[in-house]
């Protein structure tokens, strides 16, 4: 084939450049990284919870951030290649610690407070160590809850907190559970608090209400450390702080509001825990390994069932199946009131094969009674034919009190006290006391001859409490006429038995000169008054 002077003169060229080209790529697949070579510049070394517990992820410290974006850059004037890493990063953590590190949003707080929390914590080992073996029943469905929120993972670690993850907590001011919910509180966000169950301590109840509470507030302030400060002060106290320190020119995040000490303390403690789960190594801290997975789950129940049944089917210890259920308060479970119990995941199966092994058994031996009147605790016993004592100590009811009417009372199920609990019973009964014996003040004239003792002795007082009632001094002579206020007790239980105290008032002041109590003689004075709300306030902790 003949050629043409110019395809000669560009054939040279050609031939150059077509080999220039080949050896160009074959020097550039030497520079470029194995997917292993990729991957160990992505990855930083890991942070182990324990020597057993391999972690994909490093926590998000400042250190580990920088030396990843330059890791970007580096790759970033390499061509781009598939990295291992990303598909590594679908697998989820095998350690719930690793999980909720990656989750970790809050920004963090650097004070001296938080410093002098991390030394604290840090000192006590066998505390940590109890905290968070205690925490490993409830970390995975607080960690799902959470993420399924989109909110920090920091929020997990808040509970051991407020309560170092023990779900039968109670301070000093009646916050309740895991997440220390006041009563008033836990109205607000739906959480039943009854004869039968206090959800406050619930599992999933006090954890739906908790996370719905710390959602609004910080909806309310845009700031999670502002948010945690009015979970612990109130979003009140909050919110006047920082229009004082508004209204002062001065700042308004949480390190700038004056504030109880314990609220000062509060976000600082979050920070040293969440320090230390990142970083267990540098703070000398064991992390138990807690897998990434459901430690418990939830079984339906269409019957009453006594708690201990219900903890043999599952064959469970009492203390395990209360750790799950905290919330219920008595040695039945109310089907009606709660149709799902929590139980260890491999023991679920079991208890459900149990439960129908037994579909046409009896599994409660107590029901709910409503009280028909105000009555003594005897006159009950005998009405639901149980022993006084029993049903004093199942129902919690102090000495020297008696029920009153509309109380729920536990009792034992025989005759036509053999049923299960209506759903109406089981989500309102609630339990009052009124004191059996109340005093009542009638006024008594003196006679010839009439001293504090003898007056004592006529009445079944002391003289005593005649001179603390009519603020008298002891030694004190009596004159004839004068009027002195007598506290005589009265049964409460019915409008009888005051009747009857009026008659024999009536008849007591003919006899021995006493005035009949008038309307206005019957007010309990100003002590006696003091006195009954000491009870009432008594009853209320009881």
């Amino acid at each position: 084939m003949n050629h043409s002077p110019l395809a000669n003169t560009l054939k040279f060229p050609l031939s150059l450049c077509l080999a220039l080209l080949v050896a160009g790529c074959a020097n550039l697949g030497s520079m470029i990284p194995t997917n292993e070579k990729s991957a160990a510049i992505a990855t930083e070394p890991p942070v182990l919870a324990s020597p057993s517990t391999p972690d994909s992820s490093a926590p998000a410290t400042t250190a580990n951030v920088n030396s990843a974006d330059a890791s970007k850059a580096n790759l970033a004037a390499k061509p781009v290649v598939a990295q291992p890493k990303m598909e590594m990063s679908t697998e989820p953590p095998a350690d719930i610690w690793v999980r909720i590190r990656q989750g970790f949003a809050m920004p963090d707080l650097e004070t001296d407070l938080v410093k002098d929390r991390e030394d604290w914590y840090a000192a006590r080992p066998d505390y940590m160590v109890r905290m968070t073996e205690r925490s490993r029943r409830y970390l995975f469905h607080i960690v799902e809850e959470l993420e399924r929120r989109n909110m920090p993972t920091e929020l997990a670690l808040l509970p051991f907190i407020e309560s170092a993850f023990n779900p039968e907590a109670v301070s000093s001011a009646k916050a309740a559970g895991m997440w220390q919910f006041m009563p008033a509180t836990g109205k607000y966000f739906d959480l039943k608090q009854n004869v039968f169950r206090d959800e406050r301590r619930g599992v999933i109840e006090s954890t739906r209400a908790a996370l719905d509470y710390l959602q609004k507030l910080y909806n309310m302030f845009g700031d999670w450390h502002l948010a945690l400060a009015a979970y612990n002060w109130g979003e009140g106290s909050v919110g006047r702080a920082i229009a004082k320190n508004k209204a002062a020119g001065l700042g308004v995040s949480y390190t700038d509001l004056k504030m109880p000490n314990e609220t000062r303390y509060y976000v600082p403690k979050l920070q040293a825990v969440k320090n230390i789960i990142a970083q267990p190594q540098n703070f000398n801290a064991r992390l138990p390994l807690i897998q990434n997975h459901p430690y418990f789950k939830s079984v339906n129940i269409t019957r009453d069932i006594d708690v201990k049944l219900a903890a043999n089917f599952a064959g469970v210890t009492i203390d395990d199946f209360k750790a799950l259920n905290p919330s219920m308060s008595r040695p039945v479970i109310l089907a009606a009131g709660t149709p799902e119990i929590l139980l260890p995941w491999d023991n679920a199966d079991r208890f459900q094969r149990r439960l129908e092994e037994h579909a046409q058994k009896p599994l409660a031996s107590w029901t709910a009674w409503p009280v028909p009147k105000t009555m003594k605790v005897s006159e009950a016993s005998k009405l639901v034919n149980m022993p006084e004592n029993e049903l004093r100590a199942i129902n919690q009811i102090p000495k020297g009190m008696q029920v009153k009417q509309g109380s729920t009372l536990l009792v034992a199920r025989q005759g036509a006290l053999d049923a299960d609990v209506t759903e109406h019973l089981a989500d309102n009964a609630q339990i009052a006391f009124a004191p059996e014996i109340v005093l009542r003040r009638i006024m008594v004239k003196v006679q010839k001859g009439d001293t504090l003792a003898t007056l004592a002795s006529r009445h079944d007082v002391t003289p005593t409490s005649i001179a603390a009632w009519n603020k008298l001094k002891m030694p004190v002579a009596l004159k004839p006429g004068q009027s002195i206020a007598i506290l005589v007790p009265t049964t409460a239980s019915s409008r009888g038995s005051k009747q009857t105290t009026k008659k024999a008032t009536n008849k007591q002041g003919t006899k021995h000169g006493t005035k009949p109590a008038t309307k206005q003689g019957t007010k309990v004075p100003a002590a006696s008054a003091s006195t009954s709300k000491s009870k009432e306030k008594s009853n209320a902790k009881n």
